[in-house]
């Protein structure tokens, strides 16, 4: 019977501090241990909305640290309410009384287990309970917004109008809540992005019973590449139409092609997230605009976000496209 050769490392090579136990044995190989004592920067930039009349949404800005930031808390009145890791900077604290004043501050933790002072107060009352809010607000219109940067955009819109009244508008890339502001603001400076990367960016309006407005029109905005890097290889212009035709629904796809500088022999097309098939071209790769169609026998109603991305001549495969929502309809 074949075994596994396993090979011994011969004496002499062992190390006299393992290196899995270097800290322990700093001391017996004439090293000194640093321990990370050094706080986190306190999060700045903190701010609160009204979700609801018992839920309020909690922002702020990413802190610093001298080895990296591995989570923040938030505290309701001096008591910590709920922890995230280091990649969110927002949550939703429910569990609040209507009719009621908070105040909220934020802490970063570093992965030494040291904690940064409190960010700045920022209070919040809650609003009355709406028991007979029962509609959503209506459709933020005209989406607009610009690249500030290479890693802020500028969003703005047409607000909306409810029965009640509009406590807040959430800004949406592709299927994430990203951002929220009040529901007196109809503009929000979105960050944290990256250079030469198509962003697609809906909002939806939120009342106090906490129902949400349909998505706005989808907005498409690239921004602009860092200084060296290579142009981007997204497809732009995707365009989707769906029809039915006996007990299934087709989605007719279209866009532009990148400039690549050579053929793109294929795309990778991608449903909520998941890679769901591969085209390839069945002759010569068209030239200009492309098209392809999508067969799918889900049940009406049934919501997909959709994206593609291409293979280069060289072999790798490009950037992605911006996201389409598709909803299945009759």
């Amino acid at each position: 019977m074949e075994g596994i050769t396993v090979q011994r490392p011969h004496a002499r090579t062992a190390l006299a501090c393992s290196t899995t136990l270097l800290v322990a044995a700093l001391a017996g190989c004439g090293g000194t241990a640093q321990a990370d004592t050094e706080k986190p920067t306190a999060p700045a930039g903190v701010t609160v909305q009204a979700g609801s009349a018992t839920s309020a949404h909690v922002m702020w800005e990413q802190a610093s640290d001298d080895k990296g930031i591995t989570g923040y808390d938030v505290y309701r009145g001096g008591k910590k309410a709920v922890s995230v890791p280091a990649t969110k900077l927002m949550i939703d604290v429910d569990g609040l009384t209507a009719s009621t004043d908070y105040t909220f501050t934020v802490r970063a933790r570093d992965a030494a287990g040291n904690v940064s002072a409190p960010s700045a107060r920022v209070s919040l009352t809650t609003p009355a309970p709406t028991p007979d809010d029962r509609k959503p607000p209506t459709t933020p219109v005209k989406l607009r917004g610009t690249a500030d940067s290479a890693r802020t955009v500028t969003l703005t819109w047409g607000g909306s109008t409810d029965d009640v009244g509009v406590t807040a508008y959430d800004v949406y890339q592709e299927d994430s809540r990203i951002h929220s502001v009040s529901g007196s603001a109809t503009t929000a400076r979105i960050g944290g992005l990256r250079p030469g990367t198509v962003y697609t960016f809906t909002v939806r309006a939120r009342d106090a019973a906490e129902h949400s407005s349909p998505d706005s029109d989808a907005l498409d905005l690239t921004t602009p590449s860092a200084p060296g890097a290579p142009e981007s290889t997204a497809p732009t212009g995707l365009r989707t139409t769906t029809a039915v035709k006996g007990g299934e629904f087709l989605v007719d796809l279209s866009w532009d092609q990148p400039d690549t500088g050579g053929t793109i022999p294929a795309y990778q097309l991608f449903l909520n997230g998941k890679l769901t098939t591969t085209i390839v071209w069945g002759g010569t790769p068209p030239a200009g605009r492309a098209t392809y169609q999508l067969t799918l026998s889900d049940p009406p109603g049934t919501r997909y976000s959709l994206k593609i991305r291409p293979k280069l001549p060289d072999g790798k495969w490009g950037d992605f496209s911006a996201q389409r929502t598709v909803v299945l309809a009759r």
